[in-house]
């Protein structure tokens, strides 16, 4: 028996027998309990969590958004939809209260990891008093995995050495398979198995998409866990970079919404509105909030753009739908086990509300967002290139406009932690075998805090006290399960903070107070928090928050705004922090850096590296010095390469020539080459880069040289100011992603790199400072 063990000290203590030792194993007083597996009480479900990137309450059908979700439909309809259910408005705090049962700040994620600071609430680690739902399962006898994204893990820990504290398999995955960071190319994806970097399986020409591999992967898992454990219950943690930008969609996917946007994101918002009445995901007798001001009407969009911004929508509303269909592959091999029934199946449809970093006119290249170089993206520009949107020739975002129509009926977007349309996300929970109710809605208040206390709940486990010899730190949420069979069950979770980014509310016993101190529209203007202008909203008779109350209530106003400081002060959120530049400065910000100096010497083997493994080369002057071994023959492919389609550089050999490659975004490919054929042999091949200076996105001239002796040079006309993707990893030997230049006979170099040096010399030209505050403020948002 399982039920008598007690469960508050993970590991559970081992018993150690007492009683004499017999000398002869024959006698027969020599008799010992047999050894029994770790299982948690009986009972104990399987639990599949699902997790959507960027979806907003009104995208899926299943809320009465345009975007088909059959999948989503169905477990609704034989389940639970609960309306009121929160996240925390970006991707890395959410994550991090999902998994831990405590507010962002309580457990260091008070913003994304890439923007940590030193500040208690900000150090983007989490504490190892606050052990994850994962770890809790695993220690009492589930089979755990992830896949997908984590974005968890402190940048500084980014490296293929670690360390791995926090990554998936030391946070109580038994299996992880996905990426770390915010966001991966689908067709090109830096994937990770465990801890080590790995390729996918096939190209996109042979129909590779990352969504489609994760779920593969998913069956593979629950296959081998159900044939060699099926004892064993099994919490299995699904976390797509869907619906996150870049939106790849798959062809054969691509025109299923051929002209159903053509009519504009205020006509789709309306007509989500009227579903979402009908399906009562909201109040019949509620009201649509208005447009933001910096948001225009559908009619005021020039003519010329609104084909382009229609085919964004078309193409992120397919990717929504396929990731869908993905899911529920996933959720059809489990009911192909015969396991349906006792598994507690959890999708929350979005990790913030739907992302409004596009800008007004989206991207082709969402990595121009971050830069601000609105004059390259014109609209002729994006006509151009509109055929292959969401193709892997392609990075694309969508607009501003069709994010704010994917939150109806709330204002705002992601970030915005203000209102429910920076965090109000639909919840689907199925379970056949432990809730009675079918089909019907729930309308009780509730945070992402609140999922790993269920889950302990539905599995009969308590919260563990200890942890791996560390007193827990209190969990924050409490458990949803009393809301199963009880639709009118009293709220338990009465009081909820919310904040990001400066943006902050309150949620006291239906009231909101609330202040958008940092939004998506960049002409709406940013004052200091003493002067933030705050809204009040009665969401027991306003659901919206449509009508603002502020004048009629100020006494009521007041009273919440105490309250707000007081949860601040409770949970680390304090001090709040709206810089910029600083915390895009790690050492501004406080916080360690993989690659320092001047000199970085990197060597075959070390894996796919990510930018903050690689020292910075941006806006400044700068060489690449490689030792090579050129065979006899000559030699093809690539010596060293940093980024991909998306922007980045490359060192290769071409017809036995040295050549140099730099793509700027994907528009502007510069290529310098040498007059013949390396000579074979051991040399030191070279690539100087003397930057014109002048502010930043600069050009620069560049000089190829072998063994000290210059044998060619050219031209940059402009360079990228800011990181290339975040997903486009430096390598040695090959380009194995989307590749720098398709001029590349092969990517893999036939020669051999014995190590890769780069350099920024002594006085060399340094533009880098000259970054905008509002630059690498979007350089990290735009990731997450």
């Amino acid at each position: 028996m399982t039920n008598h063990i007690s469960r508050e000290v993970l590991p559970i203590p081992g018993r150690r027998r007492v009683g004499p030792a017999m000398y002869d194993s024959k006698d027969p007083d020599a008799r010992y309990e047999p050894i029994k597996p770790l299982l948690p009480p009986k009972g104990a479900p399987n639990i599949l969590l699902v997790l959507l990137d960027d979806a907003g309450f009104g995208s899926s059908s299943a809320f009465g958004g345009p975007c088909r979700t059959p999948t989503f439909e169905r477990l609704s309809n034989n389940g639970l939809r609960y309306t009121r259910f929160h996240t925390t408005a970006m991707c890395s705090p959410t994550r991090q209260a999902l998994l831990t049962g405590r507010n962002h700040h309580s457990v260091g994620m008070g913003t994304v990891s890439d923007m940590a600071t030193a500040a208690p609430g900000y150090t983007s680690q989490r504490p190892n008093s606050a052990a994850t739902i994962a770890e809790a399962l695993r220690l009492n006898g589930y089979s755990t995995s992830q896949f997908g994204k984590c974005h968890e893990v402190p940048t500084w820990e980014w490296s293929p050495m670690g360390p791995f504290d926090r990554w998936p398999t030391s946070s109580g995955f038994e299996y992880f398979y996905g990426f770390i960071g915010g966001e991966t190319n689908q067709f090109y994806p830096s994937l990770i198995e465990g801890t080590n970097p790995v390729m996918p399986d096939k190209t996109p020409e042979e129909g590779y998409h990352l969504t489609e591999d994760l779920a593969e992967k998913a069956c593979h898992w629950i296959g081998q866990q159900r044939a060699l454990a099926p004892d064993k219950p099994f919490f299995l943690y699904f976390a797509p970079g869907a619906t996150h930008a870049p939106i790849h969609v798959p062809e054969g996917w691509r025109d299923r919404y051929r002209g159903a946007f053509d009519k504009g994101w205020d006509a789709v918002r309306d007509e989500t509105f009227s579903r979402q009445k009908q399906l009562g995901v909201v109040p019949p007798d509620c009201d649509l909030t208005a447009r933001p001001q910096g948001i225009p009407a559908w009619l005021d969009i020039p003519d010329e753009m609104k084909t382009v911004l229609a085919r964004q929508m078309e193409l992120y509303a397919a990717f929504l739908e396929h990731t869908d269909y993905c899911i529920g592959r996933v959720v059809d091999m489990i009911e192909s086990l015969g396991e349906p029934g006792n598994t507690l199946i959890w999708i929350i449809t979005g990790d913030n509300g739907a992302s409004g970093e596009g800008t007004i006119n989206g991207a082709w290249n969402e990595s121009l967002t971050m830069t601000g170089m609105t004059d390259v993206e014109t609209p002729e520009f994006l006509r151009e290139r509109l055929a292959s949107f969401g193709t892997a020739a392609s990075y694309p975002q969508y607009s501003l406009g069709w994010a704010h129509a994917m939150d109806a009926p709330y204002q705002w977007t992601k970030r915005v932690a203000s209102h429910w349309g920076g965090t109000r996300n639909g919840l689907i929970v199925n379970w056949p075998a432990g809730i009675r109710s079918r089909c019907e809605i729930r309308r009780q208040f509730h945070h992402v805090i609140d999922v790993a206390p269920t889950f302990l709940e539905v599995a009969n486990l308590p919260h563990p006290l200890i942890v791996n010899g560390i007193e827990q730190q209190p969990v924050e949420g409490v458990s949803m399960a009393y809301t199963f069979d009880n639709p009118a069950a009293p709220d338990r979770r009465a009081t909820q903070y919310f904040e990001m980014l400066g943006n902050r509310g309150i949620y006291h016993k239906g009231w909101t107070a609330i202040t958008a101190h940092n939004t998506p529209v960049p002409a709406r203007p940013q004052r200091d928090f003493e002067n933030d202008i705050w809204e009040l909203y009665d969401t027991n008779t306003d659901w919206t928050q449509a009508h603002d109350l502020a004048r009629e209530y100020p006494e009521k106003l007041r009273e919440l705004q105490r309250l707000f400081l007081i949860e601040a002060a409770r949970h680390n959120v304090l001090p709040l922090d709206d810089r910029a530049a600083e915390r895009a400065d790690p050492d501004l910000a406080g916080r360690p850096v993989l690659s320092k100096g001047r000199r970085q010497r990197l060597y075959p083997g070390i894996g796919r590296l990510n930018a903050f493994c690689v020292i910075n080369t941006r806006n400044k002057s700068h060489r690449v010095t490689a030792e090579v071994v050129v065979p006899a023959g000559g030699c093809e492919g690539v010596i060293v390469a940093q980024g991909g389609f998306p922007g980045g550089w490359s060192i290769y050999a071409k017809e036995g020539r040295l050549k140099y490659c730099y793509n700027f975004y994907g528009i502007d490919s510069f290529h310098v080459e040498t007059a013949g054929p390396m000579p074979a042999g051991k040399h030191l091949v070279r690539m100087d880069f003397d930057y014109d200076g002048g502010g930043v996105a600069g050009g620069g001239s560049v000089r190829l040289s072998i063994d000290d002796r210059r044998v060619g040079g050219g031209r940059v006309g402009r360079t990228q100011p800011l990181p290339f993707a975040s997903d486009e990893p430096l390598e040695i030997g090959s380009d194995n992603g989307s590749h720098v230049t398709g001029d590349y006979t092969v990517h893999e170099f036939t020669g051999e790199v014995n190590w890769v040096e780069i350099e920024i010399p002594i006085g060399a030209m340094d533009d880098d400072s000259e970054i905008s505050f509002e630059q690498r403020l979007r350089a990290a948002l735009v990731k997450e």
